[in-house]
Protein backbone atom coordinates (compact mmCIF):
# COMPACT_ATOMS: atom_id res chain seq x y z
CA UNK A 1 0.00 0.00 0.00
CA UNK A 2 1.36 3.42 -0.91
CA UNK A 3 1.59 6.44 1.36
CA UNK A 4 -1.40 8.23 -0.18
CA UNK A 5 -3.51 5.05 -0.35
CA UNK A 6 -2.85 4.45 3.32
CA UNK A 7 -4.06 7.90 4.35
CA UNK A 8 -7.15 7.63 2.15
CA UNK A 9 -8.00 4.18 3.49
CA UNK A 10 -7.58 5.21 7.12
CA UNK A 11 -9.80 8.26 6.76
CA UNK A 12 -12.39 6.33 4.71
CA UNK A 13 -12.52 3.77 7.53
CA UNK A 14 -12.53 6.60 10.11
CA UNK A 15 -14.07 4.63 12.98
CA UNK A 16 -14.08 1.08 11.60
CA UNK A 17 -12.72 -1.24 14.27
CA UNK A 18 -13.61 -4.44 12.42
CA UNK A 19 -11.55 -6.16 9.78
CA UNK A 20 -7.83 -6.18 9.17
CA UNK A 21 -5.14 -3.70 8.11
CA UNK A 22 -1.77 -4.41 6.51
CA UNK A 23 1.49 -3.29 8.10
CA UNK A 24 2.09 -0.73 5.39
CA UNK A 25 -1.34 0.85 5.96
CA UNK A 26 -0.67 1.24 9.68
CA UNK A 27 2.90 2.48 9.51
CA UNK A 28 2.37 4.95 6.62
CA UNK A 29 -0.58 6.46 8.47
CA UNK A 30 1.45 6.61 11.69
CA UNK A 31 4.28 8.41 9.86
CA UNK A 32 1.89 10.91 8.26
CA UNK A 33 0.24 11.65 11.62
CA UNK A 34 3.62 12.06 13.31
CA UNK A 35 4.92 14.48 10.67
CA UNK A 36 1.73 16.57 10.52
CA UNK A 37 1.67 16.86 14.32
CA UNK A 38 4.78 19.06 14.15
CA UNK A 39 3.32 21.64 11.77
CA UNK A 40 2.92 24.88 13.73
CA UNK A 41 -0.62 26.07 14.54
CA UNK A 42 -2.48 23.20 12.87
CA UNK A 43 -0.54 20.24 14.26
CA UNK A 44 -2.68 19.86 17.37
CA UNK A 45 -5.89 20.09 15.33
CA UNK A 46 -4.64 17.52 12.82
CA UNK A 47 -3.56 15.24 15.67
CA UNK A 48 -6.98 15.51 17.23
CA UNK A 49 -8.66 14.73 13.89
CA UNK A 50 -6.41 11.69 13.39
CA UNK A 51 -6.86 10.27 16.91
CA UNK A 52 -9.86 8.02 16.19
CA UNK A 53 -8.53 6.79 12.82
CA UNK A 54 -5.16 6.03 14.47
CA UNK A 55 -6.82 3.90 17.14
CA UNK A 56 -9.04 2.22 14.54
CA UNK A 57 -6.16 1.31 12.22
CA UNK A 58 -4.18 0.06 15.23
CA UNK A 59 -7.03 -2.26 16.19
CA UNK A 60 -7.37 -3.49 12.61
CA UNK A 61 -3.59 -4.02 12.47
CA UNK A 62 -3.73 -6.17 15.60
CA UNK A 63 -6.61 -8.11 14.06
CA UNK A 64 -4.29 -8.91 11.15
CA UNK A 65 -1.95 -10.67 13.61
CA UNK A 66 -4.97 -12.52 15.08
CA UNK A 67 -4.97 -10.54 18.36
CA UNK A 68 -7.77 -8.48 19.85
CA UNK A 69 -7.60 -4.68 19.80
CA UNK A 70 -7.26 -4.45 23.58
CA UNK A 71 -3.55 -5.21 23.17
CA UNK A 72 -3.15 -1.53 22.19
CA UNK A 73 -3.30 -0.79 25.92
CA UNK A 74 -0.09 -2.77 26.56
CA UNK A 75 2.62 -0.30 25.42
CA UNK A 76 5.65 -2.50 24.78
CA UNK A 77 4.02 -5.69 23.52
CA UNK A 78 1.74 -3.88 21.07
CA UNK A 79 4.74 -2.43 19.22
CA UNK A 80 5.97 -5.98 18.65
CA UNK A 81 2.51 -7.04 17.46
CA UNK A 82 2.14 -4.01 15.18
CA UNK A 83 5.46 -4.84 13.50
CA UNK A 84 4.69 -8.55 13.13
CA UNK A 85 3.77 -9.96 9.73
CA UNK A 86 0.04 -10.62 9.56
CA UNK A 87 -1.67 -13.91 8.85
CA UNK A 88 -1.60 -14.75 5.14
CA UNK A 89 -5.02 -16.36 5.09
CA UNK A 90 -8.29 -15.82 6.86
CA UNK A 91 -8.25 -15.63 10.65
CA UNK A 92 -10.79 -14.93 13.42
CA UNK A 93 -11.15 -11.32 12.26
CA UNK A 94 -11.76 -11.87 8.55
CA UNK A 95 -10.00 -12.44 5.27
CA UNK A 96 -6.51 -11.16 4.55
CA UNK A 97 -6.41 -7.49 3.47
CA UNK A 98 -6.22 -6.88 -0.27
CA UNK A 99 -2.96 -5.76 -1.84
Amino acid sequence: MTFVDSIKTCFNKYATFEGRAKRSEYWWFWLASFVVAYIPFIGWLASLAALIPMIAVGVRRLHDTNHCGWWLLCPIYNIVLLATIGDSGANDYGDAPAE
